[in-house]
């Protein structure tokens, strides 16, 4: 950041830096749950990551998206995967995931359009295709 007179503002690169240092940090420790799938830790290092660093990595949403889903807290999942996708908006992996718990939750409309999203990628997901069919009619 510069300064008043174009000099660069030491403070406020020092706090940037601190920020790195911890969100490198948490993130470490985020994977590191994961792996050894400690979940409900993970999802506390994710959020702290987020708290401090911000929401700009699709990585650490869908992860945790998915951990959501797989404890099934769907719409806690679907909220994390929509963050995801909105960094990287045609994850078809996301998308199956918020597709599934749409269908879950009763959602059959939104189901399909994320459905429909992945085939304009992969024209022949097959669970995108089988979601689609069961749920046309």
């Amino acid at each position: 950041m510069t300064g008043l007179f174009g000099w660069p503002n030491k403070k406020a690169n020092n706090n940037k830096n601190k920020n790195k240092g911890a969100g490198a940090k948490l993130l470490k420790e985020f994977k590191s749950r994961v792996k050894e799938k400690r979940y409900n830790e993970a999802l506390h290092c994710g959020s702290e990551y987020i708290r401090r660093i911000g929401d700009h990595n699709h990585d650490l949403f869908f992860t945790m998206g998915a951990i959501c889903h797989m404890q099934k807290r769907y719409t806690t999942a679907i909220s994390y995967l929509d963050r995801a996708l909105e960094i990287g908006s045609y994850d078809t992996e996301a998308l199956l995931l918020k597709a599934e718990a749409h269908i879950i939750l009763g959602e059959p409309k939104k189901a399909i359009r994320c459905c429909e999203m992945i085939l304009e990628v992969d024209p022949k997901h097959k669970r995108a295709m089988q979601i689609l069919e069961q749920n046309s009619k």
